[in-house]
């Protein structure tokens, strides 16, 4: 019997669960036609399979239909989402996984122009920042009516097999109802006093339970402190808590801290990388003390030593690691079989919950099978034949190119031209906020190592040298280097810099700079934090509407942090035509794609963010000697099946290339490049 605190059982009223890990409530936006199909039944069933021993669905799953789902959300208000929570929780069931799902109403946090177009209703009059509609002040029948629905919804998933349920009551309509912020109404659900707004989301939960009854388990996830003045306090957090546990009608309380009505506020909630690990924990420890209930928490918990302090130190009964699931879904089977260094890092890119906000659905930024279980595999299996394997190129494309290859069983060569692997993942880590990048290459590295790949660093490679290995396959995965086009001008961008220039430190920003964003990612803003920390002038400009719009709103927030108090300006929708150099100024032609305006513009520096172009040289001298002439079947390549184009029978090898060599895209489909290529090899 392991010692390990994170695998001890813990008995949940009835429910006996067989580790202290959990995934919390979170919706990936997979649902089709708002019900939880195949898809979504094998991303959970995947994390059960390897352990988890609880699985929170949704985040959260609708229970009225003026709650339109925003997310994508699973519609719990529909009779035939029954059989589809059946199929979930049997798959999960048949792994000893218990199963609940978060309900919900949105309230203001949601648009009024999705599913049925009704208005949005809350105990609030104002706008929530975040999703920008006005909601309608909620009256009696809406609130007798919501009351139902959640008892309805309550009922349906007690008839799909659920193991029980959660509410989400943190910046949905529960919440905005107790929070002083957010209550503008009168009466006994009024904000005059904490019982009157406490009072709705306890009506909703006695609601549910005499539907479902005693021994279905209920939990409230819940902000307990909204770190904010005029909101709910620790303390009124704390005596909330205790309302909560003395009611005998809740199995346990999942603790949040913050609010989520903004990309900053939801940021604290959610940390992403550069900022402190489990920085709420001690908080949720706190509540759990206040009440001796069971008590559930998640907020940056991203690895097991972290997970293993939280229950140990006696703070948490069960840890939520949901990001780190994402990442990795095989984290309890490596724990259990002493293989935590072959955890595969959650590095808080933020990416799965970024895509979501922006009407995506969930995707990790290096892990290409969560979300395709269905298509993509999360252990490799080996080839029926080994074969000799060489890459070019050791970013982000070409490691996952090695490690799935090396896993397959064959005999893999990589050469690199920089003496250390990374590609622009080591670029990016430049950033001390984003120095947890690396461990996307780390990791590989590491994989790689425990397979014999070989790696020839300081190496250019020449055909001559690809050929010498005798290849079977080749798979060119060189990236790029940074565009100085300018759009459609044809003409190169005399006197400018780019991006990476500034973030290597091989130039330092002098003067008042001008940084020119085409493509909306991550290096235009990491070149103006360098620039604005080194106390000089900067100017964002884009030819966009919007600015950035690739790093997304997580991201996006501690960008805007760091900048906000610095000399640092935005211009949309204004194009650089062209730099001429007038003694020690670059003059600046800008236009718009809007007009005929134009202007001219003075500068010390002018920086250009425009991507990258393909190095592809080696690529294009190969293709005479492969097999393929470089050619991808796509129809194969999406139904994962093997490459077997054939158009130069004298050919050597299959040759390939992936990620940047192909053309600029980002971490996420340069990893799943190579993971779906390589896995048929």
């Amino acid at each position: 019997m392991s010692k390990d605190p994170l695998l001890q059982p813990f008995q949940l009223k009835h429910l006996t669960l067989k580790n202290r890990i959990m995934t919390t409530s979170h919706e990936p936006a997979y649902p089709e036609d708002g019900m939880p199909k195949d898809r979504y039944r094998a991303y959970h069933a995947e994390r059960a399979k390897a352990g988890v021993a609880l699985t929170m669905t949704a985040g959260s799953a609708a229970v009225s239909k003026d709650s339109p789902p925003v997310f994508n959300n699973i519609l719990a208000y529909r009779d035939e989402v029954v059989p589809w929570i059946r199929n979930l929780t049997d798959a999960c069931h048949a792994h000893d996984c218990a199963v609940m799902i978060q309900l919900t109403h949105l309230g203001r946090r949601t648009a009024w122009n999705k599913g049925d177009w009704l208005p949005s209703v809350s105990s609030s009059k104002h706008r929530e920042p975040a999703h920008r509609a006005f909601p309608k002040l909620i009256e009696d029948w809406d609130i007798e009516r919501i009351i139902g629905d959640f008892a309805d919804a309550a009922e349906r998933m007690k008839a799909g097999g659920m193991d029980g349920i959660e509410l989400q009551v943190y910046g949905h309509l529960l919440d905005q109802f107790w929070s002083p912020l957010t209550n503008d109404l009168t009466g006994p659900y009024g904000a005059d006093t904490l019982e009157n707004r406490l009072r709705f989301p306890l009506d909703v939960l006695a609601a549910i339970r005499k539907r479902v009854g005693d021994e279905f388990i209920v939990g409230f996830r819940y902000t307990a402190d909204e770190a904010q003045k005029g909101g709910i306090t620790p303390q009124e957090g704390i005596e909330i808590s205790k309302t909560l546990a003395a009611t005998g009608q809740l199995d346990f309380l999942n603790v949040i801290r913050g609010r989520i009505h903004t990309d900053p506020a939801m940021t604290d909630v959610i940390p992403v990388q550069g900022m402190p690990s489990a920085p709420h924990l001690d908080f949720a420890g706190a509540v759990r003390k206040a009440t001796g209930m069971p008590t559930f928490h998640a907020a940056r918990i991203p690895d097991v030593a972290t997970a293993r302090h939280a229950v140990q130190s006696g703070q948490l009964d069960m840890v939520g690691m949901t990001r780190a699931h994402m990442a990795d879904p095989h984290i309890v089977k490596k724990i259990m079989e002493g293989r935590e260094e072959d955890i595969r890092p959650c590095v808080g890119a933020t990416y799965c919950l970024d895509r979501i906000y922006q009407a995506g659905d969930a995707l990790c930024i290096h892990n290409a099978a969560t979300g395709r279980e269905l298509s993509m595999p999360h252990q490799i299996d080996p080839a029926p034949v080994a074969r000799k394997v060489v890459i070019i190129g050791a970013g982000p494309a070409g490691l996952e190119a090695a490690r799935v290859a090396a896993e397959r069983g064959h005999d893999v060569v990589v050469f690199e031209a920089q003496p250390e692997p990374g590609g622009q993942i080591r670029l990016t880590a430049q950033n001390p906020r984003r120095r947890e990048m690396i461990g996307i290459i780390d990791w590989r590295m590491a994989q790689c190592a425990a397979r014999d790949v070989v790696f020839h660093f300081n190496t250019w490679a020449e055909v001559e040298e690809v050929r010498a290995e005798k290849p079977d396959v080749v798979i060119v995965a060189t990236g790029g280097l940074p565009n100085l086009e300018l759009f459609e001008t044809g003409r190169e961008a005399d006197h400018m810099i780019s991006a990476w220039d500034i973030i290597s430190g091989d130039v330092k920003p002098a003067g008042d700079v001008l940084i020119y964003d085409e493509s909306g990612d991550h290096p235009a803003l990491q070149a103006a934090e360098v620039a604005a920390a080194a106390g000089l002038k900067v100017e964002i400009m884009t030819p966009d509407r919007t600015f950035s719009p690739e790093v997304m709103a997580m991201n996006l927030v501690p960008y805007m942090r760091s900048l906000q108090d610095k000399d640092v300006v935005f211009t949309v929708t204004r194009r650089l035509t062209g730099v001429v150099r007038r003694g020690n100024k670059l003059t600046a032609t800008i236009g718009t794609d809007y007009s005929d305006h134009t202007e001219t513009r003075d500068y010390d520096q002018i920086v250009v963010n425009y991507g990258t172009m393909p190095l592809d040289e080696l690529y294009f001298d190969l293709k005479p000697f492969s097999t393929n002439k470089g050619a991808v079947d796509h129809d194969a390549l999406i139904a994962g099946e093997a490459q077997k184009t054939m158009r130069n029978p004298d050919g050597a090898f299959q040759l390939f290339r992936i990620g940047d060599a192909v053309s600029a895209r980002n971490t996420h489909a340069a990893i799943y490049d190579a993971l779906r290529l390589v896995k048929d090899i």
